[in-house]
């Protein structure tokens, strides 16, 4: 029999036994001990059985309490205090199994959406196909509504729930190229995407099968609990043993026995961490099992890869930087064009950053391996790659161009029209835009140190650990390294450890916790894992470290307050001020309020709540940075043309970057001041959050004055270059911190934002 069915037979036996029994009572006849002793044989029977799955499993305590209760109560002849203790034990039994119900609905929901078909197109026509049947490479249709059911690259446009994976409430676009994960539904019209791996490594698959774990051992009784009762059951064995030994009454054993009854044990702990578990997946955690999360809310230390986990794990164009005469904007839409199809790491990266340019595909493209793309654009021959010369510049803005590439850890994508190099694209992988709020809520919720360890080079590394403040950055690591540095590690302390890669699989196997982001992580990772995050971000991991960490609190203040109460009720019941009956309707009152207390795990813990105007406004002005990045560049390339004095050239680059400004990006900062502002101060509570954020505003108006100051008397001079470039760096400057401010402190908040690259 299911244990939920169990526990509903249980409580109508015992409840009959007990109303029944009293009716007979009432009535005078004498049957009515006999209905009360069946009642506590009812409950004493299943009170055995699971006082005994608890000792083959090493548990002593919670269970065995009961048992000692109600054998006492039957020896003595107190059996309407047998029956009600038979009563308090099954009504805590149904609270139990309806608790697990509802805590693992979230669990078992993952479960029941796992798609069995799909349509897979084969030239012109649509096949009905298993799931399972689909492989790498095979182009798949979703029909609106359903479950996207494999990971892929989308063909088109589109549009997706993703509320059951992340949390995000409001449907989210994709465009053409973008990955998609499993388990997302088609919010939009009927979609094409491009396997990018087998429905069985997807990454909806990995989380389905953890979710079968978690919910095939049910609500685990936490080792917390186990703590507690092997403690309380010597203490009231003793008590009552004492109260014996004393009195000489062989019911005052019985009574102290009877209020000792542990429910706040046998349910409260289970509760409040089968209800985090549920929390933390409704935050887009999937969490293995109970101990999995009671060492989740201990944690101490947190070690984390680099790629991947705390940067994006792709590159990123973040610089543009042109030889004089050519417009940013054209190099990369030619560039952009002859990359289109190229299958290279760093393509992708281009061709994300000339999307919004438009463009047509190049013509007659060869790609030569190790050297670049080369493709006809306009009747141009365009080549995207490597340098085409053997010796680096000594001087000139190529020179210029390495410097700063070297500088900023970026990797130089060179462009050449006709032979001549005319442009660098600096790319590097960029720090997550919620990796530094995600850091500061592990640190305000107890982690005490916080270890970067990756196999990357030491100067990236670095430069990464140094930007989101981190304890310990370890470079050039490999996978034995790793797992030598997380054992080290958990000599100090409860360690987690964040990956997602097929190298840190064996690194969160040796952890006390291992969490894997499992939207783009390696299939191997996330089976090593205790956890896995379901959406390509890592703020659900500080949100799961704070529900793991509250329901932890949450059943450690039951059991606390439960075994208080009881131990005060145990002495007065070794007192004699509490019968049996007495004693375990009391101690029924006692479970009723922890039990109800630990439900409070599953629902949210104060948090900012995000409503649909506040989403909306925070991801428009998140694009509006990443439309805003060529006046960044523009800036910063105005400076870099006053190297050799107030050319020609160098003006139109500067009376270009200051339009820009004036056109683009101060009417952004005012509307950010006048609608995202007031908006973040009712959110917050406080306008006194943007204050600072105000006064960089008004740093940049000032220098763009500056700035306009400047050219408003005609030509350059040469007595003007040193405070112009002053102020055309300081203003780059300004705006570089000012957007990482807004995108880590603000724009961070929305799931799906985009990011400034």
């Amino acid at each position: 029999m299911r244990p939920e069915r169990l526990a509903w037979v249980l409580l109508a036996l015992t409840l009959a036994a007990a109303v029944g029994g009293g009716v007979l009572w009432a009535a005078g006849s004498p049957s009515a001990e006999v209905a009360w002793a069946a009642g506590a044989v009812a409950a004493l029977l299943p009170a055995v059985w699971w006082a005994a799955a608890d000792l083959r499993a090493g548990r002593m305590g919670a269970d065995v309490l009961a048992v000692l209760a109600l054998g006492g109560t039957l020896l003595v002849g107190e059996h309407l205090a047998g029956a009600v203790i038979g009563v308090m034990l099954a009504t805590g039994r149904v609270l139990e199994s309806g608790a697990e119900r509802r805590a693992g609905h979230d669990l078992t929901a993952l479960l029941d959406r796992s798609p069995a078909r799909t349509r897979r197109r084969v030239g012109g026509d649509l096949v009905a196909v298993d799931v399972d049947r689909v492989a790498a490479g095979d182009r798949v249709v979703v029909l609106p509504g359903e479950v996207v059911p494999v990971d892929g690259c989308l063909v088109g446009t589109g549009t997706f729930d993703e509320s059951a994976l992340t949390g995000e409430p409001l449907p989210v676009d994709r465009a053409a190229g973008e990955q998609v994960s499993s388990g997302v539904v088609n919010a939009g019209g009927a979609v094409d995407l491009v396997a990018s791996r087998p429905a069985a490594e997807s990454t909806y698959a990995g989380v389905v099968r953890l979710a079968g774990a978690a919910a095939a051992r049910g609500a685990p009784v936490a080792r917390l609990a186990d703590r507690f009762a092997a403690a309380f059951l010597p203490f009231a064995v003793a008590v009552a043993g004492l109260a014996w030994l004393v009195t000489g009454d062989p019911v005052r054993a019985v009574a102290v026995l009877v209020t000792a009854t542990p429910c706040p044990l046998l349910l409260a702990v289970p509760i409040a961490v089968t209800a985090g578990m549920s929390r933390a997946s409704r935050q887009g955690v999937v969490v293995r099992d109970g101990r999995a999360l009671e060492a989740l809310g201990r944690a101490e230390i947190a070690v984390l890869d680099k790629t991947g986990t705390v940067t994006a794990g792709a590159p990123s164009v973040t610089e543009v930087l042109t030889s004089p005469g050519w417009d940013r904007e054209v190099v990369l839409r030619m560039a952009g064009s002859v990359e289109l199809l190229s299958s290279h790491v760093l393509a992708g990266a281009v061709v994300r950053a000339a999307r919004s340019l438009g463009g047509t595909p190049a013509v007659d493209v060869r790609e030569e391996p190790g050297t670049g793309v080369t493709g006809i654009v306009d009747g141009a021959v365009v080549t995207v790659g490597k340098p085409p010369w053997t010796e680096e510049p000594a001087t000139g803005w190529a020179a210029s161009a390495l410097r700063r590439a070297q500088l900023d850890g970026a990797t130089p994508i060179w462009v050449t029209v006709d032979g001549e190099p005319v442009a660098a694209l600096l790319a590097r992988d960029e720090i997550r835009p919620d990796a530094a709020r995600t850091l500061r809520r592990l640190r305000a919720v107890g982690l005490r140190r916080i270890v970067l360890l990756t196999g990357d080079r030491a100067g990236a590394a670095a430069e990464v650990g140094g930007l989101l403040g981190l304890d310990e950055v370890r470079a050039d690591c490999t996978p034995a390294s790793k797992v030598r540095r997380v054992e080290a590690e958990r000599r100090r302390g409860v360690t987690v450890v964040v990956g997602d890669g097929l190298n840190d699989a064996p690194a969160l196997a040796a952890a006390d916790v291992g969490v894997a982001l499992g939207a783009r992580g390696a299939t191997a990772a996330a089976q090593a894992a205790d956890a896995v995050v379901l959406s390509d971000r890592i703020d659900p991991l500080a949100g799961a470290v704070e529900t793991a960490a509250r329901a932890r609190r949450i059943a450690v203040q039951s059991a606390g307050a439960g075994l208080g109460l009881s131990v005060l009720a145990m002495g007065l019941a070794a007192f004699g001020v509490l019968v049996p009956v007495v004693g375990a309707l009391v101690q029924e009152v006692i479970d009723v309020a922890v039990i109800l207390n630990s439900l409070r795990a599953v629902l949210p813990a104060k948090a900012v709540r995000l409503g649909q105007r506040d989403q909306e406004l925070l991801r428009r002005f998140a694009e509006e940075h990443r439309l805003l990045m060529p006046v960044l560049s523009a800036v910063r390339s105005a400076a870099d043309s006053l190297s050799d004095g107030p050319t020609e050239q160098a003006e139109v680059q500067v009376r270009r970057a200051y339009q820009l400004l004036v056109d683009h990006l101060l009417p952004h900062e005012r509307a950010e001041e006048h609608e995202l502002y007031p908006a973040l101060g009712e959110l917050f509570g406080t306008a006194e959050t943007t204050t600072t954020m105000s006064r960089g505003h008004a740093e940049i108006e000032r220098l763009v004055r500056r700035l306009a100051r400047h050219l408003s008397a005609g030509h350059l001079e040469p007595s003007q270059v040193d405070d112009l470039r002053a102020t055309l760096y300081g203003l780059g400057a300004v705006l570089a911190l000012h957007f990482a401010q807004e995108e880590q402190g603000y724009f961070s908040l929305t799931p799906g934002s985009p990011s400034t690259s």
